[in-house]
């Protein structure tokens, strides 16, 4: 379970988001990151004994984590610092262009998700033609009685407006093929994320993701 004082430190770096501020308190830093990596090093022992896929692939549990500092190189936001802990599961590491799991820490914003984020074009039509050749494999892991324990379907966020080029309208699978990302996320209260048992709770629901994460995955074999 993670301190109460981690999820202080991050509501009061959101409303001193800069370096002076981060330097006066880096000890409070230094405790909260270690906080969060106890949790993320838990739940990955957990997540290996579960996904052969990860097991196989030997991660380091700081591997895993973000970096605090943002990439301000081309964003109109030039505060230095994320205001969340975030860590990212892939058999591939952080860097490979495949699905994966993601844990998510921000007071009030707290979530396990997992999937793939807006990947780039060719891998997005590699999907898509995945998901149009094998919809009813496909919609029966988004029905499963498992997945929809935690998660009500894929993430909207990201939708086309007309039918991606090669599709028509009339394609059974479309409202899947509009999408420019294939993720599901499951919110987690800061309360949970402070009582016992918290790392199967996430890891409990990274294996009702499982399928989907296969599954996408496989499409780019």
């Amino acid at each position: 379970m993670l301190h109460a004082a981690t999820f202080t430190f991050l509501a009061d770096l959101r409303a001193n988001n800069n370096k002076a501020w981060l330097d006066a308190n880096r000890p409070a830093y230094e405790a909260a990151k270690a906080d969060f990596l106890a949790l993320v090093t838990e739940v990955l022992s957990q997540l290996e004994a579960q996904d052969p896929a990860i097991a196989e692939s030997h991660l380091q549990p700081k591997k895993c984590v973000f970096r605090l500092n943002r990439d301000i190189r081309f964003s109109n936001d030039k505060t230095p610092y994320k205001t969340n802990f975030g860590a990212w599961f892939n058999a591939g590491g952080k860097a490979a262009a495949s699905a994966g799991y993601y844990l998510n820490l921000e007071p009030g914003g707290s979530f396990v998700a997992g999937g793939m984020y807006m990947p780039e074009a060719k891998v997005l039509a590699t999907l898509r033609q995945e998901i149009d050749y094998n919809l009813p494999a496909f919609e029966a892991l988004l029905h499963a009685p498992e997945f929809r324990r935690y998660f009500s379907g894929l993430s909207q966020e990201h939708t086309l407006q007309r039918p991606p080029k090669g599709y028509d309208a009339a394609n059974p699978a479309l409202a899947y093929l509009k999408l420019k990302s294939f993720t599901a996320s499951h919110p987690l209260p800061d309360a949970a994320l402070q009582r016992p048992g918290v790392s199967q709770q996430i890891t409990a629901a990274f294996g009702a993701l499982q399928p989907l994460i296969y599954f996408l995955n496989q499409g780019l074999d």
